[in-house]
């Protein structure tokens, strides 16, 4: 069977409607949630009543501390269960992946290529840009002179040396 098209505008009314609906059960559940916490609350924490007479202010002081300690040994319980189910949850995920198999990963080829077609698989076929790499590069002469080859002391050709005059003139007043 052919399946009928829903007109847009149909189909944009069922969206509104749902978003409608949506919307209306989540402010429900939100009036749920603030109902249950008053609850819980006016169950688990009454009334404050500050009493007179300083003994009866110590009984409440001892009484909030042995409260205190109660909630502190439910939450260090809590965290230590939490703690070992999250160990368990990932040596549970550590065996399935062990169990699905070990891949052995594949060698790499080695690709030769120029740098311009480098820059075309990097840059695009938008732009044509070509390098030569050897043409910028400086030709250098290696000359070796006489002169470095047979002084033994540097401080023959200290000026030479030194790059600068003002450089030389400043290390000569200091001195």
């Amino acid at each position: 069977m052919a399946e009928k098209k829903m007109s847009t505008n149909r189909r944009n009314q069922l969206k509104s409607l749902l978003l409608q609906i949506g919307e209306s059960m989540l402010e429900e559940e939100a009036r749920e949630a603030e109902q249950e916490k008053e609850m819980y609350m006016k169950e688990s924490c009454p009334a404050l009543s500050i009493p007179s007479c300083m003994q009866e202010l110590q009984e409440l002081c001892r009484k909030i501390h042995k409260q205190i300690d109660l909630v502190d040994e439910e939450r260090y319980d809590m965290e230590i269960k939490m703690n070992t189910s999250k160990k368990e949850a990932d040596n549970l995920k550590l065996m399935v992946q062990d169990l699905k198999g070990k891949f052995k990963k594949p060698a790499l080829k080695k690709v030769r290529m120029s740098a311009d077609a480098m820059l075309a698989a990097l840059l695009g076929s938008k732009h044509k840009t070509s390098m030569d790499l050897r043409a910028n590069l400086k030709q250098v002469k290696k000359e070796v002179k006489e002169e470095e080859m047979n002084s033994g002391d540097w401080r023959k050709n200290i000026e030479d040396k030194a790059g600068m005059d003002g450089r030389k003139k400043m290390f000569e007043t200091e001195a």
